[in-house]
């Protein structure tokens, strides 16, 4: 996996843009023009990895969604990337019927079926545009990657498979098929993009389990059918592999429900957990200016900006596992040596208006056209530097003021404590009922995170009074009843999940490491340090990834798709630790686990580890789905 799937993915869309030809290197002549028409599906894939200027390198001058209006544009061809959906076919019939476009390459996210491939071609005989349509080609790109390592399945349509699509109760047993084949499909295509057979494990009477099975079969059967096989000759040979397969741990949510809950502290995670942030891009809503108003006045509308943050963005590249104090000396840091350089420039200009013919003048002069010259030449990359550290100065500040009303720094280092069994230093129900700590949800995920930890449940009399001081604080118990359910159902049959024996370390009040001068006012708001400590999940792969034997994963399946028999075996074959790793949660994953495993992964050298996950959830998201289970 020596290419990122980033890498891959992005390699696989710039070739489907370029007819299905992969693109060269050299050319220097103009790129076609095309037009590229996609669904929500095909937007939500191509957007995080190609921006639009990419796209016009590419020859995309137009790229409009499917079902919106268009224009004939007969002299243009046009790449269509959409799912192999009804009512997506229906409108592509229309528009070989409309004679819309000169040529049509048709691209399917995910493979089509038989019948829907015979009514496009039906409607292309009835619109005489057979020889119009120039290739059709299944794609298997139906997956949406974040990162150089991380992945999720769908954002449209997510709740089709989320947590609370799987765990619902009255779920019938050909729903559970039907989720179970979306979850693999995509899995598959994954797979296929990656060029890779991976042996997979997964734990035993859950829907990761499911999805291994189905994944397993569905893997084997394209292996048996050479001549159509996906893995074959030039998408294996292309020297990816150090000759060693990587492993597939497939989790499921609830092995831990903890973690999405968990109030965060890196910069990635409380990114995701406090602002409006969606596939890399993040949503601000910027305060209006009320101070000037004259007494009366309408107050302004607030402007909405949004900001992507990007594999190009060095500073998030950077800090985005950091801990959000060390974030926000960093901006400081970047802002002072911007304004050194800024002076610089200025300087320059000053001296450069020198009158007078003295020799001093002169011989200054020229020394300083070459710094001058240097000056100009870095402008574009100051620039640069001024629009990152503009945009992380918004979202931090934006971030720091829902850590400072909402007390996120007190939520994170309590709930550490309660995750690492430590000594609490101020009561459950003194948290609850503190009416400056956090908005209801914050005290709801605090006891839940409670809830889930404990060994034993509170009793009866304790659950009462923590009810209680909840509803005061107006939150709603849905979730809890879920919670409640859950856990006598799974009645731990193993010990509860323990989340390591560290707690964060406060390191005195922020206000000292500030230096005054700085942007942000960070008084009163803990200096937290995390400590390495290694979650449920990350644990699992550690288990399985090194071969370690441990009564947690002793009993994992172990699938290899390639062996002829299919054996049901949980003894695997190789004793040799694996390389490479892909960590896939059945029902949602978080920024907080994808960070711990990064971090994880750090330390190991050689060792690569991607996660995916079915929909990738906040806590406020997830607290949804577990209230709306909870409701009878």
């Amino acid at each position: 996996m020596a290419a990122g799937i980033r890498e891959k993915q992005a390699v696989a869309l710039k070739r489907m843009l370029n007819f299905n030809v992969a693109p060269v290197k050299n050319s220097t002549g103009e790129p076609v023009w095309k037009v590229l028409i996609y669904d929500r599906f095909g937007q939500d894939i191509i957007s995080p990895l190609l921006s639009v200027k990419e796209l016009r390198d590419m020859g995309i001058t137009l790229h409009l969604l499917l079902h919106s209006d268009r224009d004939p544009i007969p002299d243009v061809p046009a790449v269509y990337f959409v799912m192999p959906t009804e009512e997506n076919i229906d409108r592509m019939c229309q528009d070989l019927r409309n004679q819309l476009y000169e040529s049509y390459y048709l691209n399917f996210i995910s493979a089509i079926s038989r019948s829907k491939l015979e009514d496009i071609a039906n409607a292309a005989l009835g619109a005489n545009a057979v020889t119009q349509v120039a290739k059709v080609f299944d794609q298997y790109l139906n997956f949406i990657t974040l990162e150089d390592d991380m992945f999720l399945l769908c954002n449209q349509n997510k709740e089709l498979i989320s947590y609370r699509a799987i765990s619902r109760p009255d779920i019938t047993d050909t729903e559970m098929e039907t989720i179970m084949d979306t979850i693999v499909d995509s899995l598959f295509c994954f797979f296929v993009t990656l060029g890779a057979i991976p042996i997979i494990r997964c734990s035993r009477g859950t829907a990761a389990e499911m999805v291994a099975v189905k994944l397993d079969k569905k893997l084997r059967e394209n292996l048996r059918d050479a001549r159509n096989s996906l893995f074959t000759g030039d998408t294996l040979g292309a020297g990816q592999f150090s000759f060693q397969r990587p492993l597939l741990v497939l989790v499921d949510r609830n092995i831990d429900l903890a973690t999405p809950l968990h109030h965060t502290w890196t910069y990635q995670a409380l990114v995701h957990d406090v602002l409006d942030f969606h596939l890399n891009r993040v949503n601000l809503e910027e305060p209006s200016g009320m101070e000037n108003s004259p007494a009366g006045a309408r107050p302004k509308k607030k402007n909405k900006k949004s900001y992507d943050l990007t594999a190009l963005d060095k500073f998030w590249q950077k800090h985005k596992g950091s801990p959000f104090p060390e974030v926000a000396e960093s901006v400081q840091q970047e802002l002072e040596s911007y304004r050194a350089q800024e002076d610089e420039v200025k300087r320059l200009k000053s001296i450069m208006g020198i009158e007078g013919e003295d020799d001093g003048a002169i011989s200054m002069l020229s020394d300083n056209t070459a710094k001058l010259t240097s000056a100009v030449s870095s402008l574009p990359e100051l620039l640069e530097k001024k629009r990152l550290i503009d945009l992380h100065t918004n979202v931090a500040t934006a971030v720091l003021e829902h850590i400072k009303a909402r007390k996120l720094d007190v939520y994170f280092e309590y709930e550490e404590k309660i995750m690492s069994k430590s000594t609490l230093d101020k009561s459950l129900l003194d948290m609850i009922s503190d009416p400056d700590a956090g908005t209801p949800e914050d005290k709801m995920r605090l006891f839940l995170i409670y809830y889930i930890s404990s060994t034993q449940a509170p009793s009866e009399i304790d659950l009462e009074q923590y009810k209680k001081a909840l509803t005061d604080a107006g939150c709603n118990l849905a979730p809890l009843n879920y919670i409640k359910q859950w856990k006598a159902y799974t009645k731990m049959a193993s010990a509860p999940t323990s989340y390591g024996n560290t707690t964060a370390k406060p390191l005195g009040l922020f206000s000292r490491v500030m230096n005054t001068g700085s942007q942000f006012v960070m008084e009163g708001v803990k200096n937290l340090v995390l400590k390495q400590q290694n979650l449920p999940v990350t644990r699992i792969l550690d288990n399985l990834m090194e071969m370690k034997s441990n009564p947690e994963t002793d009993d994992y399946r172990y699938f290899d798709p390639k062996m002829l028999r299919g054996s049901d075996s949980s003894v695997p074959r190789n004793k040799s630790p694996f390389q490479e790793a892909i960590v896939f949660v059945v029902g949602g994953g978080n920024y907080i686990e994808y960070q711990n495993l990064v971090d994880y992964t750090k330390g190991r050298q050689g060792r690569h580890v991607l996660y995916g996950c079915s929909e990738l959830f906040n806590a406020t998201q997830f607290i949804k789905q577990l209230s709306q289970l909870g409701q009878k």
